[in-house]
């Protein structure tokens, strides 16, 4: 059997497609070079387990198509840089009764460029040319080079001239956070809101009074429960406007939405936000000044839960460290990823000039206990912010359901993800999984999805009393 009978449109000639049959353990460069060779020319797709040059299917079954995939992820987690943005897959096949699986690598385009492989403390650039990836040359080099420096969306000049009467409400906001004093042009263009012509920066475009396109798009939820697909959902809204005006809404869903309670301190009562004022416009400040707007189709999302507030904005930090989860925020170091709009937002007083500005919100949170202590979590698309609740005295619940990949399983159901993300950090009965699932507890659920999982040994089970209790294999999933 071959790719072209599994993948439709593939071609065995083509310079964006490479494959190998397995990952050579002894020559990592080998094949790390072609990830990277992709990523600095124009993207590409790499699959493992097809037999280079024939295209034939050589395949894994379900546990090495799981340990390669995290292998590859590690490789490339350790010898890239930057990580250039990929999306992984499984590709499911049957070959004599018995099935089978390829890894799918999407490569993209790399924004930031060049991507460079370091091996044993040496680094090296490579492209992808003719079906080949070898060294770059010096001008291609210099080349990746001069058009990284003008990745940033918001500093590229527009074709849109400057209009100093669609700016009022960047100039109230200014107003409102400098004492009164006024916006002047000659800060703008200090600023490089708009060139010697007139034409205005794209960032510039994102504080026009009349702007509503999708760039600044932002969604907002509350959630009843303590995770998105266990509860119902009280409110979800879509807005998108300028930045000012985007920056407001955020603020007025979430105050609007938010608990308070009354604390006793002696003979006086002192009224208590879920979220401290400060620690939320932080954080929203943050969100709208770090968002990756070349990534068109995505929004910031606010999400309200039980127990916290989080704050998630597209893309990871720009050129900072890679972060799982960390409640050091002072400690945190990223580079602006929009010079224009951080410093329009420095300028208006809402925004720290050096550093993320998470000192203030640490501050806020400075008395509280290690339950309600605030922490950041960054992937390769997103970073969120999360913020407890102060009126929900458990603090945030250990129990939050992750984000999980693994093979797809055999004989598998739609209920397959939730169920193993629900059972991931801590073990549930049945009854629980089904008020969890929103599904009763039939013999379904117990012998096609649950039986089904922990025969295919995705699900431990364990008896307490007369209740049976599942719990997920962690050796079978991987956490996003």
């Amino acid at each position: 059997m071959y790719l072209e009978e599994l993948v439709e449109n593939v071609q065995i000639e083509n310079d964006k497609i490479e494959c190998k049959a397995r990952l050579n353990r002894g020559d990592v460069v080998g094949w790390l070079k072609t990830i990277a060779g992709f990523a600095n020319a124009s993207g590409g797709e790499f699959y493992i387990g097809v037999e280079d040059k024939t295209n034939k299917l050589i395949g894994f079954d379900r546990i090495e198509a799981d340990n390669e995939r995290n292998y590859f992820n590690n490789q490339v987690n350790e010898h890239l840089v930057p990580r250039p943005q990929m999306a992984i897959s499984f590709v499911r096949y049957d070959i004599k009764g018995k099935e089978r699986f390829i890894i799918r690598v999407q490569v993209e385009d790399s924004v930031i460029k060049p991507v460079i492989l370091k091996y044993k403390n040496i680094p090296a650039i490579y492209m992808r040319r003719d079906g080949f990836t070898n060294g770059a040359t010096y001008e291609e080099i210099i080349d990746m080079s001069v058009k990284s420096k003008n990745t940033q969306y918001d500093i590229l000049t527009s074709e849109i001239k400057y209009d100093a009467s669609n700016y009022t409400m960047l100039r109230n906001f200014y107003a409102m956070h400098n004492d009164g004093k006024e916006l002047t042009e000659k800060v703008l263009k200090s600023m490089g809101f708009y060139d010697e012509d007139g034409f205005l920066a794209n960032g510039a475009i994102l504080f026009a009074d009349d702007y509503h396109d999708r760039k600044t798009e932002v969604q907002c939820s509350v959630f009843s429960g303590f995770n998105k697909g266990s509860e119902r959902i009280v409110t979800i809204n879509r807005f998108n406007g300028n930045i000012i005006s985007v920056i407001n809404y955020m603020m007025e869903f979430v105050t609007q939405r938010m608990n308070h309670s009354m604390i006793k301190l002696g003979d006086t009562r002192k009224n208590i936000d879920a979220y401290p004022q400060r620690a939320l416009f932080e954080g929203v400040i943050n969100a709208v000044a770090h968002r990756d707007y070349f990534l068109d189709g995505t929004q910031i999302q606010v999400d309200m839960f039980k127990d916290r507030l989080e704050i998630s904005s597209p893309g990871s930090f720009y050129r900072g460290e890679r972060l799982g989860k960390t409640y050091d925020l002072s400690g945190i170091i990223s580079k602006r990823r929009n010079e224009l709009i951080a410093s329009v937002l420095v300028k208006c007083n809402v925004m720290e000039a050096a550093g993320t500005g998470f000192d203030k919100i640490v501050e806020e949170y400075r008395e509280k206990n290690e339950a309600h202590r605030p922490y950041i979590y960054s992937s390769s698309d997103h970073f969120t912010l999360v913020l407890p609740d102060l009126t929900y005295m458990n603090g945030v619940e250990d129990s939050s359901v992750p984000n999980l990949t693994f093979v797809p399983i055999e004989n598998g159901t739609d209920y397959d993800d939730r169920v193993l993300s629900f059972c991931y950090y801590q073990a549930h009965k049945v009854s629980e999984i089904a008020e969890y699932l929103g599904v009763s507890d039939s013999t379904y659920l117990r012998t096609k999805v649950l039986g089904n999982l922990e025969k295919q040994g995705y699900l431990e089970s364990s008896k307490l009393s007369r209740a049976t209790y599942y719990k997920t294999n962690r050796e079978m999933v991987t956490v996003n």
